[in-house]
């Protein structure tokens, strides 16, 4: 009897450590990722957008379900360009800002970030944007716009009816026909404040691959150039970049925020190299068999651009190529410690140079009539997905609103020409060609259906003169089901 109950006490106690090693594991990893996620945020937030480290803190680093972010403790140097967080002493993790790069979460050795600027021909184009922009000042607005409508509508955006699901909109711009002809931002943000676009990097991504195309750099049925996947067995050097673009690759990659071990929370913050994360998942379909949303698909992109830029033009890239050409001076794209772009969820902007973004895609890829995205590419880019649910995926753009942002409250649906840039915190930069309309909406919404992004849609459309469709073919549902978590960065 006595040695029975010694080996069922044995089993327990192998139980319980057994479950306390589990608790610790699992707690440690998760205050890594707290400390992580808050030095990279407060970072860019101080040295991207300008903020007070205070009002970062007090909101974007303990707000709602973030709480538990509060006993993160932060230094802020401001003369070296760091930020470190810990978690009671333990958990240390530091974030460094370089000038045209932004902020990298520091790994080790790979904290110590090459110094090289990407500045580009920044201030050359910022003078001439100040004498010829696509995106026209206020005067002479078009005569079918309601004014006291369009009023409404940006009251109803800023507005905060449910204190439990709180909007926190940020800043709003309306360009139509051409006419920027709404923009409104909370306080303390402005015109030039540049702010986080999280997913809707994606569709920058898109458009970076659209300039090399038109340049004859690559061409979409190409095998994505992986160093890696080039073995002769190798069956990833099959994918395609059209397959990366439709997010139809085939690789295995957890997308689950609710996780601290999942492939994507490791990606952003847990290793130095996004893209050799990602790259180096094995297929777990064949190429082009299925849709999945996966954030590791855009950084191997990224790396791929940088395979086909080379090193010395890579950082300069993005604003040679693109961001300079619109005016987008505001705009960056923050790299990992390693170098590459992290295409899935780091650009800043403020929200006029994300509306010049969409009205690029409004244009059909010219700008001040000089062709930036090849003939051809913005349809591409809209073209559903045959394996996405519903077809309401495109080529890095969605096609329609998820359920976390259309909470049954529009009356009616949206133009079916309709496509969107989005990203997690309800960022959206909504393109309706057949409505000559771009709306951004850039803001911090934490919880599902706190933003209704197909009501402000519609009561803008409405300001427009738009109550009824001009054409019910163009008429469209923007339903769609997957398997993410809500508000899971898009």
């Amino acid at each position: 009897m006595k040695n029975a109950f010694k080996r069922a006490m044995a089993g327990v106690a192998v139980v319980v450590l057994v479950a306390g090693i589990a608790v610790l594991f699992y707690g440690s990893r998760l205050a890594a990722i707290g400390t992580a996620y808050t030095a990279k945020i407060l970072c860019s937030g101080v040295f991207l957008s300008h903020r007070d480290p205070q009002s970062l803190l007090d909101t974007d680093l303990s707000a709602d379900d973030l709480a538990f972010l509060r006993h993160v403790d932060v230094q802020v140097d401001r003369a070296a360009g760091k930020v470190t967080a810990s978690f009671f002493g333990f958990a240390r993790r530091q974030a460094v800002y370089l000038e045209g790069r932004g902020c990298a979460i520091g790994h080790g050795e790979a904290a110590k970030r090459d110094k090289t600027r990407a500045e580009g021909f920044a201030f050359r184009l910022r003078e001439q944007r100040m004498v010829a922009d696509e995106l026209d000042s206020v005067d002479g607005l078009p005569p079918d716009l309601d004014q006291t409508r369009l009023s409404s509508a940006l009251e109803w955006a800023f507005s905060e009816p449910e204190p439990a699901l709180p909007r926190r909109t940020r800043a709003v711009v309306v360009v139509y026909r051409g006419h920027l002809v709404a923009e409104r931002y909370a306080p303390p943000f402005t015109k030039d404040t540049p702010l986080i676009g999280w997913s809707m990097t994606k569709s920058v991504i898109n458009a970076l691959v659209g300039v090399l195309v038109k340049q004859g750099k690559i061409s979409l049925s190409d095998s994505a150039p992986i160093p890696e996947w080039r073995g002769a067995t190798d069956p990833r050097r099959r994918i395609t970049l059209e397959q990366l673009l439709r997010m139809t690759s085939g690789l295995r990659f957890d997308e689950d925020y609710g996780n601290p071990l999942a492939d994507v929370i490791v990606m952003l913050l847990g290793v130095p190299d996004a893209a050799a994360f990602a790259a180096a998942k094995p297929l777990e379909t064949s190429p082009g068999a299925r849709w999945s949303y996966s954030s590791g698909t855009t950084n191997i992109i990224a790396y791929a651009i940088r395979q086909i830029v080379g090193e010395s033009d890579y950082l300069d890239f993005p604003r040679r190529a693109f961001f300079d050409r619109l005016g987008m001076t505001s705009a960056v794209i923050e790299t990992d410690a390693s170098g590459t772009f992290v295409g899935s969820s780091f650009m800043y902007a403020t929200a006029r140079d994300w509306a010049r973004f969409g009205l690029l895609y409004l244009r059909d890829g010219v700008w001040l009539g000089e062709r930036i995205l090849p003939e051809g590419w913005v349809a591409f880019t809209r073209t559903p997905t045959p394996a996405a649910p519903d077809h309401q995926y495109g080529a890095h753009f969605w096609l329609g609103i998820s359920e976390n942002y259309r909470c049954g409250n529009g009356s009616r649906l949206l133009p079916g020409d309709a496509f969107h840039a989005i990203g997690h915190e309800g960022q959206f930069v909504t393109v309706i060609p057949s409505r000559e309309l771009v709306l951004v909406r850039l803001g911090f919404t934490r919880y599902p259906c706190a933003w209704d992004h197909q009501m402000f849609v519609d009561l803008v459309l409405r300001a427009l003169g738009n109550d009824v469709p001009a054409d019910p073919a163009l008429i469209t549902n923007s339903h769609y089901e997957t398997g993410a978590r809500p508000l899971a960065p898009r």
